[in-house]
Order: structure tokens, then C-alpha cells, then sequence
């Protein structure tokens, strides 16, 4: 490469928030290297050999233009305010057409900032969109929850149990497959900069009022003892989820005036405020912020619900509402609901 930044030409960068994916240069290879040469960074990295040299890192970075050049695989720095934070790499499977292998790693100093499922879900979701690949895998150490929750967060579903040799440990270990394909990816928000942490870590404690997020949900409740679920339409959160239907409160609105707004505009009914009973509420953690949100029940409305928002409705008997796969803020309220019903 000479030195020479490589050329939009061959790969536009990417924004994904407030980073930057751009193709490697021959001048990230000082910063590339030492926040490669980590062990803490190298031991979770299959390919990456430790002590990782500069010399190492210099002739990765020149292959990287032949690569993209080959359409067999795009490795790129991930960038913000011109720091180098770490890479992302997509290669294509030589034995599967259409498939695809995912990774990133970011250097330890940059940890907590979300940097990882940023970066990650920008370059699946622009590969899916602009390649010829309809299925993307990834690959992580069984003992790196981090990185299976960046997977998961994303949208990637588990795939089952693995070995693979990992060059810094000399040895082959388990790992955990993912895959996700566009309706996953589709379906997951975009990602936001919120720390990363292990799966099984304490939500951190919030600040009176701060990060809240209030939803107000009901149950709908017909003359059979039947609830209605609404399930998520595509393009949204969680989409294929089945939940009660409600919604985000507004400013100055109460629970009751946000349900009458929302089962209006969702399913075409009008519900009056003593219709509606306080029944439960659910308190969860979701994405750096708390979910807090109450459940009522309401037996009588006037109007035929319908999804006006494209979602799919069920009426559901309540022992069978555990056989819907809900957000997992409505999960305890099947059990409250089904023994009261």
C-alpha cells in the first residue's frame, strides 16, 4: 500500500453513530498494534497470535486492500475522532455461498462504551444489505459472555456448540456459534452507546427519575376469558415478540390517558378511563435504562380490535399464554395473569 490511505473507491466508510468503519491504512499500524498486543484482547481472538508484533501488524493491514479488492472479506478500522478503537471484520465462507463469518475485537481502554455492538451490527446489517450473503455467523470463546451478549443484543440467535484452535493459547477450545440472518438483524434496534458488561452483572444504579422508561400496558379481556396479544410488526424492536398492547407514556400523560391514546391508535378502540383496573406492574432492566411499566385490565371497550400498525392479534386462552415467546418485561405477568383469570 506504500502508505497511502486506501481510496473510497474501494470501500465508502460507514458511519455507525459516533464511529467511524473505514478500511485499514498502512499509518494505524503503531495504534493497531498496541492495543492488539494485549493479552486480554489476543486471548479471545482465535487467529491473533501473542506476542503480536508491529511487523504482524503491518503486513495484516497491507492484505486487507487485496481482500476487498478479492470481495472475500472486509476487515476495517473502527474510528472515532480519528483514534483507532479497535476492528471489524466480515470474510465470506468459502464452502457455503451466501454465508458470511463475523468479528470484532476493541482495545481494553475503550471497553464499556458500546463500541462493540455499534460496529458489529452497522457491518452486518450493510453487508446483508449489499452482498451477495444472506446468513452471517460469528464465534465466541464459551467463558466470553460480553461478547455473546453484543451477539444477542444485536440479534444474532444462538447456533449450537463448536471447537476451534486459538493461535495465542496454543490450544482448541469451545466456542459458542451465533447466526443471524435479515429478518434478525432487521428486527434488532439499532444499537446505542451504552456500556457493554457480562450477562450476569447487576443494572447499574440509576439516579432519581433519570433513565426511566415508563410503558403502560393492558390486558384486553373478552366474554370467553380470553386476552388479546398483539405481536411486534417488522421493522420494529423485538419484532415477532407477542406483548400486551400499550405503549410509551407521553409527557404529562397518566398510565390511564396513555392506554386510552394507545389502544386508539393501535387498535382501533376506545376505552374509557373506569374501564381500566390497575392490576400489576413490571420493573426491568432494557438497554441503560429501567423499564417500569403497569399493567391494567379492561373487560369492556367499544370498537373490534384490529392492528392498525400491521401487528398480528391473538386472542389467547390464559393457560396458553406461556406458548407465546414475549420481551422479557411481560414474562412475569403471564404467570399473575393466567392464576387470577
Amino acid at each position: 500500500m506504500g502508505g497511502a490511505d486506501l481510496p473510497d473507491a474501494i470501500f465508502a466508510p460507514l458511519k455507525a453513530g459516533s464511529l467511524t468503519l473505514r478500511a485499514l491504512r498502512a499509518a494505524d499500524a503503531p495504534q493497531l498494534h498496541r492495543l492488539v498486543n494485549d493479552w486480554e484482547v489476543a486471548r479471545m481472538l482465535a487467529r491473533v497470535p501473542f506476542p503480536y508484533s508491529l511487523e504482524l501488524a503491518e503486513d495484516w493491514i497491507a492484505s486487507t486492500r487485496a481482500q476487498i479488492e478479492a470481495g472475500t472479506a472486509w476487515h476495517l478500522a473502527v474510528e472515532r475522532d480519528g483514534a483507532l478503537l479497535g476492528c471489524v471484520g466480515l470474510t465470506t465462507a468459502r464452502d457455503a455461498p451466501r454465508h458470511a463469518e463475523l468479528g470484532y475485537w476493541v482495545g481494553r481502554r475503550h471497553w464499556g462504551q458500546g463500541i462493540g455492538p455499534e460496529a458489529a451490527g452497522r457491518l452486518a446489517r450493510w453487508a446483508l444489505a449489499n452482498l451477495d450473503i444472506d446468513v452471517i455467523h460469528a464465534s465466541v470463546l464459551e467463558e466470553n459472555k460480553r461478547s455473546a451478549a453484543v451477539l444477542a443484543r444485536i440479534g444474532f440467535l444462538e447456533d449450537g456448540m463448536a471447537e476451534q484452535d486459538f493461535t495465542a493459547r496454543n490450544a482448541r477450545l469451545p466456542v459458542r456459534r451465533f447466526r443471524a440472518g435479515r429478518a434478525e438483524l432487521s428486527a434488532a434496534r439499532e444499537p446505542v452507546p451504552v456500556p457493554e458488561a457480562p450477562a450476569d452483572a447487576a443494572p447499574p444504579p440509576l439516579a432519581p427519575g433519570a433513565n426511566l422508561l415508563l410503558v403502560a400496558a393492558c390486558a384486553l379481556i373478552d366474554s370467553d376469558g380470553r386476552v388479546l396479544l398483539a405481536r411486534r410488526p417488522e421493522g420494529k424492536p423485538m419484532a415477532g415478540l407477542w406483548e400486551f398492547p400499550g405503549g410509551k407514556l407521553a409527557p404529562g400523560e397518566t398510565p390511564e390517558d396513555a392506554l386510552i391514546r394507545e389502544l386508539h391508535e393501535e387498535l382501533g378502540i376506545d376505552v374509557s378511563a373506569a374501564c381500566l383496573a390497575p392490576f400489576a406492574f413490571a420493573s426491568h432492566p432494557l438497554e441503560g435504562k429501567h423499564l417500569l411499566m403497569p399493567l391494567y385490565l379492561c373487560r369492556r371497550w367499544n370498537g373490534t380490535p384490529e392492528g392498525r400498525e400491521g401487528q398480528a392479534l391473538a386472542w389467547v386462552r390464559p393457560n396458553k399464554l406461556a406458548d407465546y415467546a414475549m420481551p422479557p418485561a411481560d414474562k412475569p405477568l403471564v404467570a399473575l395473569l393466567r392464576d387470577f383469570l
